[in-house]
């Protein structure tokens, strides 16, 4: 559960296919479209097949079409990139192929199980997790981790809950790993069973999946069970095959192959298909067209038992609301508002515009989802649904139309509710915020605010800039200044700022750290600069 990117927007178009990964906000001027959602074959990362983008520029004809990695939006994660028209040489194809087996973990699924059985046979001393490596560590292996921190005696309550032990991934642009907090999930379970379904497909929901194994081995009365979907291939060392897959939902692959894949199948069609619902929590910041091809294809697979639509909990902003309507018109979004426990913001109970912004999405009847009264959620009963409590009926728009939480207000002109801190403006002729920039320009370079190339080409970075930079000399307290002449770009100007920091530094014989009063010969002190 995951964070959107800053300076990352995402609009789609369903119509023609076309869906967008990332808008380059430096200027606005460049931007990769997904050109289909559907992954190559032909291009694959360590995180599977890779999709198809163009580059394409404001005004301007459709760039080169590119192949990139399906999860990572950042090169620094995964530096995968093709261009499709360009022919890859044997050399080449190899060399990825190294780099992509040299990446995998160190033990597959099927290791881990058996690895897993064992370590629970030994004693409780003997059983260490390594922090640093995240693996579970029998003795013969502590000598090659003796330099990391590891816990010490590991119960069977730990290894149950493993989201408790294994650090989140909160990589951003990658996995973004946030859990749900226990209120959360707990009603999420609570809901699932009320609703009569023994059968739970957690799609990037750990938590959820934890709290269902961990029930399942406490009693026999409890029957639902669980598979868990996940990137995350740590939860390989505490599932089985049959109730793990390593899973990337931005490219619907398997990591496992037909077996993993023929798993899922195998869990979908129990007892006809019947009584089974996807829950998922994809990461905030991905790609919602590619996200929803994946899900479509898991609804497909369950569909050869004879169904018309599986039930779906998507987990998801607000904000994103007409973005899934796009891929799945008969979704409806639920006031209750999900929160995370490793997240600062995403918590409950906090008021107006600091409320968790994360809701459900589902395709099953409004109706049917009761929310807990005690929280504040009461039911409608002219739209037939519970509603958060600042969400009051429009009598105008007949319907309750808040989607923050708070009580929005009509507005007559734009014939519809807005936020409570909108208000109509004559010359947009549209409702916004009060101190908001009127006339709707193109957007322009960040430095000069022109339009037709981005800040890293800006002709007015190729002025020369001055630089202050303050140094304290030990004996003589004497100031100096550092003029520094920037030619090309940002990331020159601080190599070559580094450089003539560092040249001074060492031609003085003594500096005191102006912060810690010790002597510092390293630029990496900040106290120095």
């Amino acid at each position: 559960s995951r964070l959107p990117c800053e300076g990352l927007c995402f609009t789609a178009a369903f119509g023609n296919a076309l869906f967008w990964k990332r808008e380059t906000c430096s200027g606005g001027i460049k931007r990769d479209l997904l050109v289909s959602p559907v992954s190559s074959c032909n291009y694959v990362c360590r995180l599977g097949p890779a999709l198809l983008f163009v580059k394409t520029s404001q005004g301007k004809e459709e760039g080169r079409r590119f192949y990139a990695c399906s999860a990572c939006r950042d090169r620094k994660d995964c530096n995968f990139f093709q261009w499709e028209d360009e022919k890859v040489s044997e050399t080449r194809l190899v060399a990825r192929e190294e780099y992509n087996r040299n990446h995998q973990p160190p033990f597959t699924h099927r290791q881990n199980v058996e690895r897993y059985k064992n370590f629970i046979l030994l004693p409780l001393s003997k059983r260490r997790f390594c922090q640093e490596c995240q693996q579970l560590l029998f003795p013969a292996e502590w000598e090659k981790h003796l330099d990391h921190q590891f816990l010490c005696n590991i119960s069977i309550a730990q290894l149950k809950s493993p989201s408790q032990l294994l650090y989140p991934l909160e990589n951003k642009k990658t996995n973004a790993q946030y859990l749900f907090a226990d209120r959360s999930c707990q009603f999420l379970l609570d809901l699932i069973i009320d609703l009569g379904f023994r059968r739970v497909l957690s799609v990037g929901t750990p938590r959820l999946h934890e709290m269902i194994q961990s029930k399942a081995s406490q009693g026999e009365d409890f029957r639902v069970r669980s598979l868990l979907l996940d990137i995350d291939f740590r939860y390989s060392q505490f599932y089985t095959e049959d109730e793990f897959c390593h899973y990337n939902m931005f490219n619907h692959y398997f990591f496992g192959g037909e077996a993993a894949r023929e798993a899922c199948r195998k869990f979908l069609h129990q007892g006809n298909g019947g009584r089974v619902i996807m829950v998922t929590d994809p990461p905030f910041g991905g790609l919602v067209g590619a996200l929803a091809a994946s899900f479509k294809k898991l609804m497909a697979m369950w569909k050869e038992t004879g169904k018309e639509e599986m039930p779906m909990f998507w987990i998801f902003p607000y904000f994103f609301e007409s973005r899934i309507l796009e891929f799945f018109p008969s979704f409806s979004m639920i006031d209750y508002q999900v929160d995370y426990d490793n997240h600062a913001l995403y918590k409950h109970g906090r008021t107006g515009r600091r409320q968790s912004p994360v809701r459900i999405f589902t395709n099953l009847t409004p109706s049917m989802i009761v929310l807990p009264v005690e929280e504040g959620y009461r039911f409608c009963t002219i739209c037939q649904r519970y509603v958060s409590s600042g969400n009051q009926h429009c009598e105008i728009c007949n319907s309750c139309t808040s989607k923050d939480g708070r009580r929005w207000k009509h507005c007559v002109l734009c014939k519809k509710c807005v936020k409570p801190s909108w208000f109509h403006c004559n010359n947009c002729n549209c409702c916004a915020l009060q101190n908001h920039t009127c006339e709707k320009t193109d957007a322009g370079c960040f430095v000069c605010g022109k339009a037709g190339h981005k800040r890293s080409t800006c002709p007015s970075l190729s002025s020369t800039r001055t630089f202050w930079l303050w140094s304290i000399r030990e004996k003589s307290q004497q100031y100096f200044i550092l003029h520094i002449s920037l030619k090309n770009s940002l990331l020159e100007c601080l190599f070559s700022l580094l450089k003539k920091v560092k040249r001074i530094l060492k031609e003085m014989h003594e500096t005191s750290c102006f912060f810690c009063q010790v002597r510092c010969y390293s630029v990496h002190c900040s106290g120095t600069v």
